[in-house]
């Protein structure tokens, strides 16, 4: 029973020691979570009066960042401006060419059509009219200027004729040359 009341005391004596030592630890805990409650409070305090601080500046770096984003916007939008107008340019050049042969091609063939039909080029017909104006320059010579001791021979008078109507005698009679020696060897060939 000794031993009993001895273990006994013994527990006693360790429970109150584990107490103390449990007391002890509580209130270190609880001193603990004070300062942490402490700091916390001060911590949003402090974030509580440089928020606004900080807010204004960060609103102020994002205003430049975005003036800096325009401007640097604005200069790539320029160049690709540039370089779409050198593109455009190019090709309206480009175009012009191309449309510049395909009218050359339809002026040529549209002259061989006619001259094949026998109507005559514009050269002809201001060569007709260069060569009527020399001749009407010449019989005018001719007529201010009688020939010495000739007679004068009799004039058959005729409509005067304009030098479109003469242009259009000519080429009809040049169409008709044209025409009458392929007729001729095609007699020919079926006479023989």
């Amino acid at each position: 029973m000794v031993k009993k009341l001895q273990k006994m005391a013994q527990k006693q004596k360790a429970a109150s020691s584990a107490g103390l030592l449990d007391s002890q630890l509580a209130a270190a805990v609880k001193d603990s979570a004070q300062q942490i409650w402490l700091a916390g409070m001060g911590a949003f305090s402090k974030a509580q009066a440089e928020g606004g601080k900080v807010f204004e500046t960060l609103v102020k770096e994002g205003l430049s960042l975005q003036r800096k984003t325009q401007a640097v916007a604005e200069e790539r939008i320029s160049e690709v401006a540039g370089k779409m107008t050198a593109m455009a340019d190019g090709v309206t050049a480009k175009a012009g060419q191309k449309w510049d042969k395909l009218e050359a091609i339809f002026e040529e063939r549209v002259a061989k059509a006619l001259h094949r039909l026998g109507v005559p080029s514009s050269r002809d017909v201001d060569a007709l009219i260069k060569r009527i104006d020399t001749l009407s320059a010449q019989v005018a010579a001719m007529r201010k200027a009688p020939a010495a001791g000739a007679a004068k021979p009799a004039v058959r008078k005729t409509a005067a004729k304009t030098p479109a109507q003469a242009a259009r005698k000519t080429a009809a009679a040049k169409t008709a040359a044209r025409k009458a020696p392929r007729k001729s060897a095609a007699s020919a060939s079926s006479a023989s």
